[in-house]
């Protein structure tokens, strides 16, 4: 069959491409008697006059404003319906659509910023956090090392949602741990001890701040935290010796649960 004019109506293909609506959506409008074209050819095809055409372009802008079918119909045709103020409800909705997607839209810039740089916080900020001795350079170093481990990935996360007050609490909680850790060095706390295993379990609660920690994972941290110059010269700085005894705690936990210290991975 070949096209139809505008003057002997549209058919369902030619409205389809003028509106932007799909076919489907078109033959369930005139299914459920929202929009039904007015003329049929010879053979029985439907064709759309100038005038369904124009009940289907307000239909579609009602819909695209977010009204429902139900609610289109009655605007259209229902003579007593207060279309103002049906439209003033769906004005209400809209703008508090509009917020949540800004609010989403802000806190996908603080993902993405956090992914980029770890901290979200000034260089004036993380000073007074973490101390005149803190490294500002630190995270966008980590970054380079580790941004492409799943670790990084759920350290962002967490970043992300967090401001100075939040990040004070991690601060405080770990300086509580270093503490800790010091006054039970200071006390002869024995690897595999009741008290060492409550405080290896201490440290995994609270580095999971900055990710999830298992048992092997901390195994690797605390050869580290032994092994790397600044993580020793900072536990070291707690009491001398305590990277050290603080890894012997850690392997201690470790062979209770059935890991092996010398063969521990990063899992």
């Amino acid at each position: 069959m070949s096209d139809a004019t505008d003057a002997d109506g549209l058919t369902v293909g030619q409205v389809s491409a003028r509106l932007g609506v799909t076919v489907r959506a078109l033959h369930h409008w005139d299914e459920i008697g929202l929009a039904r074209p007015s003329l049929r050819t010879a053979a029985g095809y439907r064709l759309y006059t100038a005038d369904d055409l124009e009940r289907l372009h307000r239909i579609v802008v009602y819909r695209e404003i977010g009204l429902g079918l139900d609610k289109i119909r009655v605007v259209l045709d229902d003579s007593t319906a207060d279309v103002p103020g049906a439209l003033r409800t769906q004005r209400t909705q809209v703008a508090e659509r509009i917020a949540r997607l800004q609010q989403l839209g802000a806190g996908l810039d603080r993902m993405i910023e956090a992914h980029e740089r770890g901290l979200l916080l000034t260089v004036e900020q993380q000073a007074a956090i973490f101390g005149p001795q803190w490294d500002p350079d630190g995270p966008a170093q980590a970054r380079r090392r580790y941004g492409d481990t799943t670790q990084w990935r759920q350290y962002a996360e967490r970043a992300a949602s967090r401001g100075p007050e939040e990040w004070q609490a991690v601060a405080d909680a770990m300086a509580g741990l270093d503490r800790a850790l010091g006054e039970a060095m200071d006390a002869g706390v024995a690897p595999g001890s009741p008290e060492a295993n409550r405080l290896v379990e201490r440290h995994r609660e609270v580095f999971a701040s900055y990710f999830p920690l298992t048992r092997q994972m901390q195994v690797c941290l605390g050869r580290m935290y032994e092994a790397d110059p600044g993580f020793a010269a900072h536990y070291d700085g707690v009491r001398a010796g305590l990277a050290t005894w603080f890894r012997r705690l850690v392997d201690a936990d470790a062979r209770a649960h059935g890991i092996d210290p010398d063969t521990a991975t990063w899992q």
